[in-house]
């Protein structure tokens, strides 16, 4: 009769040097790296809300309409465009917002409904303004819409600045 003789680096209880984990093992530490995962994530969805809850209530305080204001933000404004320009683009996102700030949650932005822009608060309201009163008459058009969908549902309202291609 022949004997089996085992070698400990074969072993079902060693690779190498390691211990071998059992299934139970496998599956107990799949699960605590699960919840650990999950609790990441709920932790940055919390910094994320306080986050998003710290922009609304700064968005919804009005800019001092000053002319220093209005030189900044046109200087601002123009720099990106002439990049935007300069890279063949015909449009430019000058503004992103929690849907939030509109009245309805940027449902009539996301009908393409008339009158969309009195849904419109605070510095969103103020940035329209400022397109209604002085780059619309400069040639500028504006687009309004939804830019992200979390779960399914109106997210963040974009404002796009547009303008035409120069005719060749």
């Amino acid at each position: 009769m022949e004997t089996l003789t085992t070698h400990p680096e074969t072993t079902p209880a060693a690779i190498g040097n390691e211990p071998f984990m059992s299934a139970d093992d496998l599956a107990a530490y799949s699960a605590r790296m699960r919840a650990a995962k999950a609790m990441k994530e709920i932790e940055g969805q919390d910094r994320a809300g306080k986050a998003r809850e710290e922009l609304v209530k700064q968005l919804a305080e009005p800019v001092a309409v000053t002319p220093e204001t209005i030189g900044e933000i046109t200087q601002r404004l123009l720099h990106k465009l002439r990049i935007a320009a300069e890279q063949g683009q015909k449009e430019l996102l000058v503004m992103r917002f929690p849907n939030l700030m509109c009245s309805d949650k940027g449902r009539a932005i996301n009908n393409g409904e008339a009158g969309w822009s009195e849904t419109l608060t605070g510095r969103p309201r103020q940035a329209y303004e400022f397109w209604r009163d002085r780059l619309h008459p400069a040639g500028y058009g504006l687009k309004a819409m939804v830019v992200d969908w979390p779960d399914g549902m109106p997210g963040d309202i974009g404002f796009f600045l547009t303008w035409k291609a120069a005719q060749a």
